[in-house]
């Protein structure tokens, strides 16, 4: 099985970028995109294979979203967090018969860090809802998570401790998540590797020069570490400030 996660930083902009000729030749069983800024109907992906697909819209125009392609339909499809009336379009839930897969896109603190206390409240909520979720069967989580959790998680550590994506508070939200029972699957196969990111700064000759953060993430319950085969980051797929990151692991 084959699963591929992607911030996209807007689809119409990355299909120009070629997009669907990368979807096309990974033929992945599940594709997840994240930031789409779009509303129902402003774009048609129609891959030569089949696949089903699910939109989370945000309301807000031109802003968030989240979408899911799988070759195989799954049992249901839930919009958001339980009880949740959160209407930035940020999570995509697909029950299968023995997993969920939950794509998700977690909200950024700003650079400014105005918007810290509603994301750690979020990361609250979310991780509250994975275990729900992980009590009834094994979950899949992939997506932006807005965070780099470690130093080795970024070029340039140390001047950006307390910066969005890298405070204290942010990277101790990750923590809690792994210690719930999820596993981080890059980390699994590479603790030590260094140098291996997910996203650049759109600053000239950045990505370039490779001083990036792993912000994009695939975690998984702890019982499925046996199946799992290989995680690897397709930094050298353009067409975002995000590349793609993969999960190949036996059929759950």
């Amino acid at each position: 099985m084959k699963l591929i996660s992607w911030n996209v930083n807007g689809l119409r902009a990355a299909v120009t970028k070629g997009f669907n000729e990368y979807f096309e030749r990974q033929d992945a069983d599940i594709f997840c995109v994240q930031e789409t800024k779009l509303q129902e109907g402003q774009i048609r992906i129609e891959p030569t294979r089949e696949y089903h697909q699910y939109w989370n819209y945000a309301v807000k125009k031109g802003y968030s979203g989240t979408a899911v392609f799988t070759k195989v339909r799954p049992l249901s499809v839930r919009y958001g967090m339980e009880s949740d009336s959160e209407d930035e379009g940020r999570i995509l839930t697909l029950e299968y018969d023995s997993f969920y897969l939950v794509n998700v896109y977690t909200p950024n603190a700003k650079r400014d860090l105005t918007r810290l206390p509603y994301r750690l409240e979020w990361e609250d909520r979310f991780r509250d809802y994975v275990t729900r979720l992980d009590a009834a069967k094994p979950v899949i989580v992939c997506g932006d998570l807005n965070v780099a959790h470690q130093e080795i998680d970024l070029k340039n550590a140390r001047p950006n401790i307390g910066n969005s994506g890298f405070t204290d508070e942010e990277r101790g939200k990750m923590t809690e998540l792994l210690d719930a029972g999820f596993i981080d699957t890059f980390r699994y196969f590479y603790p030590d590797r260094a140098g291996a990111y997910s996203w650049w700064s759109y600053m000239m000759k950045v990505r370039e020069r490779n001083i990036g953060w792993r912000i994009d993430y695939f975690l998984v319950s702890e019982r499925l570490a046996p199946r799992l085969t290989d995680a690897r980051i397709d930094s050298e797929r353009l067409g975002s400030d995000h590349c793609p990151v993969v999960l190949e692991m036996a059929s759950v």
